[in-house]
């Protein structure tokens, strides 16, 4: 039986009837989410006059023989290198964890340096933005849901895929890992760019180190 709205309302006023909404849950999470949430601080603006001034992060995902694998990456936007980067088969706080680990190994003044980031979730956790706080990090998040404000590692991340992933059939996730590896070294230290002079991002570094 169909019957309106208005009569159903109707009907319950004169039978004494009342609805009882269930109040939303309170989501601990969220509201962490909220209270950690960083303004988008870059803006767009990908252009860095010098090394390690303004560093975007991120991960994505693979499939390999049924299997899921996620790459997470930090680039410097001086010259677009890989200045770190961690691979694990889940989406952990960890993946993002041992990538930061491996950048610090290497850099360590990071007093004004900063790193931009879309919302996801690792992003938020207490002891991630208690990190870059300690080193003195700058941090900075992309708007909710526009990818468009972290686009350099988008770009990133299609140029990996269509020159490694989309050309080659992994018959191991071992192979894939190893793979991987040795694509970051060739993008690193021998794919030259024509936006860095025609040099491989690892030598336009050298070289404006050199000069300065």
């Amino acid at each position: 039986m169909t019957i309106n709205h208005k009569t159903v309302a109707k009907l319950m006023k004169e039978m004494g009837l009342s609805c009882q909404v269930r109040k939303k849950k309170y989501s601990a999470f969220k509201a962490h989410m909220a209270a950690t949430k960083a303004p988008n601080i870059l803006n767009r603006d990908f252009h860095a006059e010098a090394p390690d001034r303004k560093w975007v992060t991120d991960v994505t995902e693979f499939n390999i023989q049924g299997k899921k694998i996620f790459l997470s990456v930090l680039l410097d936007l001086f010259n677009r290198e890989v200045r770190a980067y961690s691979i694990d088969n889940r989406p952990s706080f960890k993946l993002v964890q041992d990538m930061m680990k491996d950048a610090l190994n290497t850099f360590d003044d990071c007093r004004g340096l900063l790193i931009h980031s879309d919302q996801g979730w690792q992003y938020h956790h207490k002891e991630y933005v208690k990190l870059l706080r300690n080193r003195g990090f700058t941090q900075s998040m992309s708007r909710k849901a526009t990818c468009l404000d972290n686009a350099v590692i988008e770009s990133f991340f299609a140029i990996l895929k269509s020159e490694f992933y989309y050309l080659q059939e992994f018959t191991s996730v071992e192979e894939f890992i190893n793979e991987l590896n040795d694509y970051i070294y060739y993008y690193n230290h021998i794919r030259i760019s024509e936006r860095l002079n025609g040099l491989t991002p690892v030598l336009f570094r050298a070289l404006h180190t050199y000069s300065s």
